[in-house]
């Protein structure tokens, strides 16, 4: 019985991530092949289902459903698949070194038309070479047996025990070249890792390349919006009047740098990822240079770093034109608010000027209702009063209505003054 407290349920998944994609020991002479394959989510099952197939041809288990990566030997030939963020890799290793250099590479043993089977797009593939290295550095004749006329790139690693050679070139099975010459200190499981490493560092640097043919196509754009928000800047600070128009402009141009932004900063930040993975994987191969060649680190300096400063750049200055353009958005509308803060000012101004011209107009229709108010009164106590004398009492009418007169008229204005007041009280 455990004498722990309950385990987090990702305990043990957590723990075995760490272990979970060890390198596949290579002991020398042996050969690898490596495949780095964008898959789209609903491709995946498809994936799955393809390796579980050539299991079952081999008689091996299968990756389990949820598994992320997945090793075994089939036959003469052991194979490492993994479930990245946005690809899969696969790598094949097989003993035993080629009668031709690269023409009979790992993949050679799987069944044919197997790997053309896989669902997705291939993005690097790259075979890998081990031998006993000679007595001599190999010449330029024989690199030139290896990797054609190309250009090669090669360095000491593993601590002395290992040379490195690569061209970086796509050859024409579709696939780069690395070729490796350990010496008898080199153990498999340290063969492994360097293989890995390399093969990382081509899948990685293919990764972050991605990013650079959207920053080709976002430049020009970039460009078009600069001069655009430095026009409608210039229209701003002369301040001619049409700040409608302009904030409408800049709206526009907001939208422009917001639409580049949401299509491009996920492959930037990944491109800014991929490259730092790039870099630890160098600088793990703890390079020692040989005369006459160019380091990987070197290499990768010189032809790799300047197009991810492109991409870093081309970022950094949608996000600088996005500030800029809110900035000028902001300072805008502000001007604008400003504007429309005046013309309410100058409408209120006017609509207490009516109001004051309504209440004097309405004193003097008052003044008049007073008058025609007491005209009619009067007249009633004229018919009462008449009414009055024709029932036989001594009274004159129209005595009657002369002295009614003031009374009335005060009664009428004193009645309409309580009324205003009584609707004023209201309204406060």
């Amino acid at each position: 019985m455990s004498l722990l407290p309950h385990d987090h349920p990702e305990r043990f998944a957590l723990a075995e991530e760490v272990h979970a994609r060890p390198p596949e020991p290579m002991p020398m002479p042996a050969r690898a092949t490596y495949l780095a394959l964008l898959v789209d989510v609903d491709e995946r099952e498809h994936e799955a289902a393809h390796l579980a197939r050539l299991c079952e041809r081999y008689a091996v288990a299968g990756p389990a459903r949820d598994a992320t990566h997945f090793s075994a030997r089939l036959g003469g030939l052991r194979l490492k698949w993994e479930r990245h963020g946005e690809f899969s890799s696969w790598t094949l290793v097989a003993p035993g070194e080629e009668r031709t250099p690269f023409a009979e590479p790992a993949a050679s043993l799987l069944p044919e038309g197997w790997l053309r089977g896989l669902p997705g797009l291939t993005l690097m593939s790259a075979h890998a070479t081990l031998v006993e290295a000679p007595a001599q550095l190999p010449d330029d004749a024989e690199l030139a047996r290896h990797f054609e006329d190309h250009l090669v790139v090669g360095a000491e690693t593993a601590d002395g025990d290992a040379q490195v050679y690569t061209d970086f070139r796509i050859h024409g099975d579709g696939c780069s070249r690395f070729l490796l010459l350990g010496r008898r200190g080199l153990q498999p499981r340290a063969a492994g890792r360097l293989v890995q490493r390399l093969f990382e560092i081509e899948a990685y640097r293919m990764m972050a390349l991605l990013a650079l043919p959207i920053a080709r196509r976002q430049a020009p754009r970039i460009v078009a919006i600069e001069k655009a928000l430095a026009t409608l800047t210039d229209g701003i600070a002369r301040d001619e009047g049409a700040d409608e128009a302009l904030l409408h402009d800049l709206t526009r141009l907001a939208a422009e740098v917001e639409s580049g932004l949401a299509a491009s900063q996920f492959r930037f930040g990944a491109c800014r990822a991929y490259a730092e993975l790039v870099r630890t994987r160098i600088a793990e191969l703890r390079e020692t240079r040989i005369a006459g060649l160019s380091t990987i680190g070197g290499f990768m300096g010189r032809r790799f770093e300047p197009a991810v400063a492109t991409v870093l750049t081309v970022s950094s200055r949608l996000h600088d034109l996005s500030e800029r353009v809110a900035q000028a958005s902001a300072l805008l509308s502000t001007r604008v608010d400003i504007a429309r803060e005046r013309q309410n000012q100058a409408l209120l101004a006017s609509m207490n000027r009516r109001a004051r011209l309504q209440l004097r107009l309405q004193q003097t229709v008052e003044g008049l209702s007073v008058a025609a108010i007491a005209y009619y009164l009067v007249g009633l106590v004229g018919y009462v009063a008449k009414g009055v004398k024709a029932g036989g009492l001594k009274l004159d009418p129209e005595l009657t209505m002369g002295l009614s007169v003031p009374l009335v008229a005060g009664l009428v204005y004193l009645s309409l003054r309580r009324a205003r007041r009584h609707f004023v009280e209201e309204a406060d």
